[in-house]
């Protein structure tokens, strides 16, 4: 079996919930053949399309082929990121090199942000200085076909970056399947003109080039969130609890940390509840137990498992604490209470308990103080030590 320190160094090549590897048969393989196919996919797309603009002097037409060559282009900064992303970790980095993944999706939304201002530049041009459009029958079904392609490799594409967790994947396939909304507009502009003679290509453009700024802000503030830290993800949070929960003797698991070093490359600590009888030879046993399993299971490392201990004398401490509980989650923005103990010497009584107040609270610090001059007040023979704790996890 395979030690916890030797699984420690490939912590970020596992994928939990896929449970993808890295490496060459794995994850890294799925994203480079994905975005290989849309390379293919896109230039063969622009070269068709801005042929078929050049030749009907569509405006619109020739700047989807523009945006075609852009996602050819963020298909290749996603195979460079994740060949970087995949990298074995080293003394300077030694949680590995997975967070490029992020900056290689950073990219491509500004990418993505600078084709819709420069679209926009050059359809406003084209407002004041129109040309004449000159369909043909054989441009528009080129057109018609790059819609039907455009949505069969843009749902490709996000259900696959979906499956591997890949945030530039998942861009891109959103940007393809907005590209097909965009090439069937200007058949629309097509009909439109053939029909009725109004030319809307530059005006169309113009909305184009508005839709793909939007999708590249949108895409960029959320990658920015990534990067900054967002809270865990609550159905993978709730699955390791139950994983800890199940060992014997652990009667609570709290404030389970994790720290994120690209998709799915997770470190994290984790306080668990148990009797105040516990050898420390007997915890160092359930600890390791714990990690391994954690590991094993969810493609989570724990670095590190603190420890509450719960009262096994029942006589006084199971009264006072369904007393304090009763009265602390009876107040506004309190959303847990636990690690609650009385020190059973009455020479020193102690009684000690985490509050976990939510961010929703305007002052968290107020709604503690209140609580700890509350429970004083109701037990000023004790010497309290309430600590103010928070839901990582809180959406």
């Amino acid at each position: 079996m395979d030690t916890i320190k030797e699984k420690e160094s490939n912590v970020t090549e596992s994928v939990s919930g896929s449970k993808i590897p890295r490496g060459e048969t794995g994850r890294d393989t799925i994203i480079v053949r994905t975005s290989i196919i849309g390379i293919l996919a896109n230039v063969f797309l622009a070269a068709f399309k801005a042929a078929v603009g050049m030749l009907t002097h569509s405006i619109a037409i020739v700047l989807d082929a523009v945006n075609n060559l852009t996602d050819a282009i963020s298909s290749v900064i996603t195979i460079i990121g994740t060949k970087f992303a995949s990298k074995n970790p080293d003394k300077k980095h030694p949680f590995g090199y997975g967070r490029i993944e992020y900056l290689s999706a950073m990219i491509i939304a500004v990418l993505v942000l600078y084709a819709g201002v420069t679209s926009l530049t050059e359809s406003v041009k084209k407002v004041f200085n129109p040309d004449i459009p000159d369909y043909s029958v054989v441009s528009l079904i080129i057109v018609a076909v790059a819609v039907i392609v455009k949505i069969v490799l843009g749902k490709y594409v996000k259900v696959t970056g979906e499956k591997v967790n890949s945030d530039s994947l998942i861009n891109s396939g959103k940007d393809a399947m907005l590209d097909s909304v965009i090439s069937a507009s200007t058949l629309v502009a097509a009909g439109i003109f053939i029909w009725k003679g109004f030319k809307l290509e530059a005006y169309l453009g113009a909305v184009i080039a508005l839709v793909i700024i939007k999708s590249g802000f949108d895409m960029l503030k959320e990658t920015l969130s990534k990067v900054l830290g967002e809270s865990a993800d609550p159905d993978l949070v709730r699955s390791i609890k139950k994983t800890v929960l199940s060992f014997d003797d652990v009667s609570g698991v709290y404030d389970l940390v994790l720290n994120n070093y690209g998709p799915d490359a997770f470190n994290g600590s984790v306080h668990i509840e148990i009797p105040d009888t516990y050898s420390v030879n007997k915890l160092d046993e359930l600890v390791r137990a714990i990690t391994e399993k954690v590991y094993e299971v969810h493609g989570v490392y724990l670095t590190a498992i603190g420890f509450y201990t719960v009262n096994t004398q029942k006589n006084i401490s199971a009264d006072i604490r369904d007393r304090i509980y009763g009265y602390v989650m009876s107040c506004e923005y309190v959303t847990g209470m636990h690690g609650f103990y009385v020190n059973p010497n009455e020479d020193k009584k102690v009684i000690r308990f985490d509050v976990v107040v939510s961010f929703d609270a305007g002052d968290r610090e107020e709604v503690y103080n209140k609580i700890n001059k509350k429970v004083h007040e109701m037990y000023p023979d004790y010497t309290l030590m309430i600590a103010l704790d928070t839901d990582f996890s809180e959406k």
